[in-house]
């Protein structure tokens, strides 16, 4: 009924299987690196870490953040996926508190980075009591960031949510 495979057979196909899933690794990797190319090629780029707050702390994830002119959008640098991960609206956020990395943190970050813990504005006005996110970055980053946060295109028109 069936015929038996030899092991030539077998090796082919063997061969064949692990030189397939070379070439789809390399073409994965291949893909990695011009979406790094093409987020950071325009500028307003910065490569930060960044873990949500809430409960308790999640691990570091390692990303780019790109600024835009009403708000930071941060993709995860091993996806493929376009669009960003996570994005952070301009209109009220602040930076809550900034720190060295500490303790367990220094497994995943090294020592000369800094560690911004930042938040919305209540709708009141009042600045946040608790961080919502932590971003992970050099001290010229850091800077970057800050005068990113704290200066507002010229012509700017805010979107009102309530409107």
């Amino acid at each position: 009924m069936g015929e038996q495979l030899n092991i030539g057979t077998w090796f082919e196909i063997a061969e064949w299987s692990f030189f397939s899933l070379l070439a789809l690794a390399l073409l994965a990797l291949v893909a990695v690196i011009l979406r790094r190319y093409a987020l950071e090629r325009g500028g307003g780029a910065v490569e930060c870490y960044l873990r949500p707050v809430e409960g308790r702390r999640r691990p570091w994830r390692i990303g780019c953040g790109r600024y835009g002119i009403e708000e930071l959008r941060w993709y995860r640098i091993f996806s493929l996926w376009p669009r960003p991960a996570v994005e952070l609206p301009r209109r009220g956020l602040v930076v809550v508190g900034r720190r060295a990395p500490e303790g367990e943190e220094l497994r995943e970050l090294t020592d000369d980075l800094v560690v911004v813990e930042v938040g919305w504005t209540a709708s009141d006005g009042s600045d946040p009591k608790e961080p919502v996110y932590e971003l992970a970055m050099s001290d010229a980053a850091l800077t970057g960031f800050l005068s990113w946060l704290e200066s507002v295109p010229p012509g700017t028109i805010w979107r009102d949510d309530d409107e």
